[in-house]
């Protein structure tokens, strides 16, 4: 963690810079097209000599907020890209979403489809998870008939509410990290609130949108096709079972249920904290270490009679690069976050946020909508918003794990909606999916606005009765 100095200027000047530096982000990030990773940089780089932290402390000030946000998300996020591609390339998302189809039947097709995207969303992020399953979503819109749009927005809105609530994914572990949150119960929490969330947002509103905006299914375009990423013919893969993809998806989240749940058995008096063998199970329940575990168990389980090691150690490398850029964007935010805190610009905005009476959690979620609107990226708006409001989370006493965890779902929401013509998930979406950017607004933004929506009202009202 950086050392904080005593802030140089008062308040109001404290808070000016910080809104310059919003401002000038941006700028940045809008108008001059600049990479939102150097952009950052660059802008804690000009808070930090602007707030007049000593000269000797700007660097290292920088590189501790880096590093220290790069210490769990890096992690995180490269072996839960690795899980994601083992699995897409053996063709689990495929096995997963058949499946459930054949088992939920017809009628309840679009189901299936969102039930198989919530768990394929697990480990894999969002684009990478609405490519893979685009062929499977077009091919059922053929057989079974209807618009597209039935099929499509429950399995889309899946893909979205995963990435941004529940860690593995970058923005919500960037988040976790930035305000000391426990990564297993914001899986905990994140889970239990986006499935509701997806049900009412995404689900109800597919059938409800496919029937007012009836969509012909759009030829498979190359980019949206299956990959199998070796060279290897599609007829000639050997796929997994539908046992085994389903067990690779859910032993993660088995591993960080046993940590948390042993946790809280402990604080309870049921077990005893310090006997060893509750450590050392609450330490293979550690989010990264939970992530090995599985990524260890797919290679032996999707890997053992299907492909070399050589193939092997290709798919995993070929996880890395897609994800390389958002870890150092997350990473760049936990450094304009760790300037914010060093050079009393947190401590200034927790103190005016204490005085309009707003709840932490409200604050959260207007800043992170306020971010989201300006510059389109998800990410940028939750590790900014993580940042921003960081040490009001702090300065605010008797905060519960459970309220932190609830605080980064609020930032997550608000890095949800308005997804506009800003936003890359918004002409992903719409291209694919044959749609012109009045229908994708009508559409696509509406589904995101309500998703960050329901969720924000869940993780409040959950506030308020915890």
């Amino acid at each position: 963690m950086e050392e904080t100095v005593e802030p140089a200027l008062g308040t109001v000047p404290l808070l000016a810079i910080a809104a310059g530096a919003i401002v000038l982000l941006l700028f940045l990030i809008i108008r001059l097209r600049l990479h939102a990773f150097v952009a950052l940089v660059l802008v804690s780089l000009l808070t930090a000599i602007a707030t007049l932290i000593p000269p000797a402390e700007i660097v290292p000030t920088l590189l501790d907020g880096f590093g220290g946000t790069l210490a769990s998300v890096a992690l995180l996020v490269g072996l839960g890209a690795m899980i994601g591609r083992l699995l897409e390339v053996t063709g689990g998302a495929e096995v997963l979403a058949n499946t459930l189809i054949n088992r939920f039947g017809e009628r309840r097709a679009p189901l299936a489809l969102g039930i198989a995207s919530l768990l394929f969303g697990f480990p894999i992020f969002f684009d990478a998870g609405l490519v893979v399953m685009l062929p499977i979503i077009f091919s059922v819109a053929r057989r079974f008939g209807g618009s597209v749009l039935t099929y499509a927005l429950p399995a889309a809105g899946a893909f979205a509410v995963m990435h941004a609530f529940v860690p593995p994914h970058p923005g919500p572990v960037g988040a976790a990290e930035l305000l000391q949150a426990d990564i297993g119960l914001v899986v905990i929490v994140g889970t239990l609130i986006a499935i509701p969330t997806w049900y009412l947002g995404s689900y109800l509103f597919g059938l409800a949108t496919g029937r007012r905006f009836v969509l012909p299914v759009p030829p498979v375009s190359a980019s949206a096709g299956s990959d199998t990423g070796d060279g290897e013919a599609e007829g000639a893969r050997r796929l997994p079972s539908f046992g085994t993809v389903l067990f690779i998806l859910l032993l993660p989240m088995l591993l960080i249920f046993l940590n948390t749940g042993l946790n809280a058995l402990s604080v309870a008096g049921v077990v005893d904290g310090e006997r060893f063998w509750v450590q050392a199970l609450r330490a293979v329940g550690e989010t990264p270490v939970a992530l090995l575990i599985t990524t260890l168990v797919s290679l032996v389980l999707l890997g053992t009679g299907r492909r070399s090691l050589a193939q092997l150690e290709e798919i995993l490398n070929s996880a890395l690069p897609p994800v390389c850029a958002i870890i150092l964007i997350t990473g760049a935010g936990g450094m304009f976050g760790g300037v914010l805190r060093a050079s009393g610009i947190g401590a200034a905005l927790a103190s005016s946020l204490e005085a309009t009476g707003l709840p932490v959690i409200v604050a959260a979620f207007v800043i992170a909508t306020c971010l989201r609107v300006a510059q389109g990226s998800a990410t940028v708006a939750l590790t900014t918003t993580a940042g921003l409001i960081a040490p009001t989370v702090e300065a605010t006493g008797g905060l519960t794990g459970f309220d932190l965890a609830l605080i980064v779902i609020a930032i997550a929401c608000g890095a949800t909606v308005l997804s506009h013509v800003n936003d890359s998930g918004f002409w992903l979406v719409g291209r694919f999916l044959g749609m012109d950017t009045a229908t994708t607004l009508k559409t696509w933004t509406v589904m995101e606005t309500l998703l960050g929506t329901i969720g924000f009202a869940i993780a409040f009202v959950l506030s308020l009765l915890l």
